[in-house]
């Protein structure tokens, strides 16, 4: 049975560091499944805003950890406490690396590795999803609901962007026939 608790204000800056993050894989997402968008300027304010949204992300991400290891009284020299959290330290711990990463210095000294490093965002997208449906089953607040449908469309529209990006690349991958290319009919 899933009982309706409270929010905690640890749980608060979740849903906030969860929503900031979402903004931060937007851009890319709006210019690519929903074209259009171009023209109202959008994806360009927020692609131009990434990094600060992204380090605001990590901040309130950081607060909410911190309130959760007080909350619940961590005990960092026990193995179970990993096992019990490995989703949530997975995701603080990327989303640090991307943080520390997010500057014009780490971009001129990683180069193409940057870029590369950077495509871990996604994979926070998905043990963030674990996170979120892990810690909060059994014990839901009115967050929760809206957590998961960010993150889930989120998801969503990720996927339709990978698919939309394969096609683009099919459809440049395959030979287009013209008349001069048409096989011709060949006969003895």
């Amino acid at each position: 049975m899933v009982t309706i608790d409270e929010p905690s204000l640890a749980n608060v800056l979740g849903l906030i560091a969860l929503v900031s993050y979402s903004i931060t894989l937007l851009p890319t997402i709006l210019r690519i499944v929903f074209p259009q968008t171009k023209e109202t300027g959008i994806p360009k304010l927020l692609l131009k805003h990434r990094r600060s949204i992204g380090i605001i992300s990590f901040c309130l991400a950081l607060g909410h950890g911190l309130l959760m290891i007080q909350k619940r009284n961590f005990d960092f020299f026990d193995l179970k406490t990993f096992e019990i959290y490995i989703q949530g330290i997975t995701t603080l711990m990327i989303f640090t690396l991307l943080a520390v990463t997010s500057n014009n210095w780490s971009v001129k000294k990683l180069k193409k590795n940057w870029k590369q490093l950077h495509k871990l965002t996604y994979l926070a997208m998905f043990v963030l999803t674990w996170h979120i449906w892990d810690k909060m089953s059994g014990h839901w607040t009115y967050l929760t609901p809206i957590s998961i449908v960010i993150i889930m469309g989120i998801i969503a529209l990720f996927v339709i962007r990978l698919r939309i990006e394969h096609q683009g690349k099919q459809q440049i991958s395959e030979p287009k026939l013209t008349p001069a290319k048409l096989p011709t009919k060949i006969t003895k």
